[in-house]
C-alpha cells in the first residue's frame, strides 16, 4: 500500500512538473505536489529512513557474535542522527523501537548505556509526542536512576528465557560518570516545556531523598535549569 501511495505521488508529480508553464496563471496558482522522503526513497531503491531505523535497531540489540562492538556503536551513531528529525523521532512509537531503546539504558556495556541516552534526548527535545511515549513507558523514572549513579538492570525480553531476577538488581554497580551526564542531557530535553514528565522526574528525585521543590514550571527555564543543574553537580567531575 506504501509503493502504491509513493506511485501515485509520483505521478501527479510528473504530470505536474511536465505541464507547460502558463505565463497568464496567477501567483495564487495552486502550489505543486512535492515528493515526501518515502516517496523518492523507493523511486531511487534506497532505503527509507524507517528501515534504516529498524536496521540499526537490529544491529544494536543482534546476540550475533560477529557482529561488533563498534558495529553497534556505528548503528547507534546513525539512529541517533536519524531522530534528530521530528518525523524520525515520532517513528520510534509507529516502529515499536522506544521498548528496545528504553531496555538498552540497561545494557551491560557502557558504550551503549551511553548511546541510549543520548539518543533517548535527542528524540525527546522539543517533541510533545515523543515526551509523552517516554513518561508512558517508565523512561523517566530510568533516567532519574542513572542520573543519580544507580546501575539499571539489563532487561530481558519476554519469553527469552532470562529474565531479570531480583539478585541481578541487587548486584548492580554505580553508574559510570559518562552515563550519567547523558541520562542528565536526556532528562534535561525529556522534561522540558513538557509537565507530565517534569512532574514524574520531581516525584522520583523526591522518594530518592532529593530536595526538589513543588510545582515547577516546566516553561520556567530558570527553575527547570536549576534542577538539571543540581543533577550535573552531583556527577563527579573526575
Amino acid at each position: 500500500m506504501a509503493t502504491d501511495k509513493n506511485l501515485n505521488e509520483l505521478l501527479k508529480w510528473s504530470i505536474e512538473n511536465s505541464a507547460p508553464a502558463d505565463s497568464s496563471a496567477p501567483d495564487s496558482a495552486a502550489p505543486r505536489t512535492s515528493l515526501n522522503p518515502e516517496a523518492l526513497a523507493a523511486i531511487m531503491g534506497a532505503p527509507s529512513d524507517a528501515e534504516l531505523m529498524q536496521a540499526a535497531m537490529e544491529a544494536i540489540t543482534s546476540t550475533d557474535p560477529e557482529v561488533t562492538l563498534e558495529s553497534k556503536l556505528t548503528a547507534f551513531d546513525n539512529l541517533e542522527q536519524l531522530v534528530e528529525s521530528l518525523d524520525n523521532a515520532n517513528l520510534l512509537s509507529k516502529l515499536g523501537l522506544w521498548t528496545p531503546l528504553l531496555e538498552l539504558l540497561g545494557h551491560e556495556e557502557d558504550q551503549l548505556r551511553l548511546m541510549a541516552a543520548w539518543c533517548v534526548g535527542t528524540a525527546v527535545q522539543n517533541n510533545a509526542p515523543s515526551q509523552e511515549r517516554l513518561v508512558a513507558l517508565g523512561g523517566v523514572e530510568k533516567l532519574v536512576g542513572m542520573a543519580l549513579g544507580e546501575r539499571l538492570p539489563m532487561e530481558k525480553r519476554a519469553g527469552s528465557g532470562d529474565e531479570t531476577t531480583e539478585e541481578s538488581i541487587a548486584d548492580n554497580k554505580e553508574e559510570s560518570k559518562d552515563v550519567r551526564r547523558k541520562a542528565v542531557y536526556a532528562l534535561s530535553s525529556a522534561v522540558r516545556n513538557y509537565q507530565p514528565a517534569l512532574d514524574v522526574a520531581a516525584k522520583e528525585l523526591r522518594k530518592r531523598g532529593e530536595d526538589v521543590p513543588e510545582g515547577i514550571d516546566a516553561t520556567d527555564m530558570d527553575a527547570v535549569n536549576g534542577l538539571i543543574d543540581g543533577l550535573k553537580n552531583k556527577v563527579p567531575n573526575a
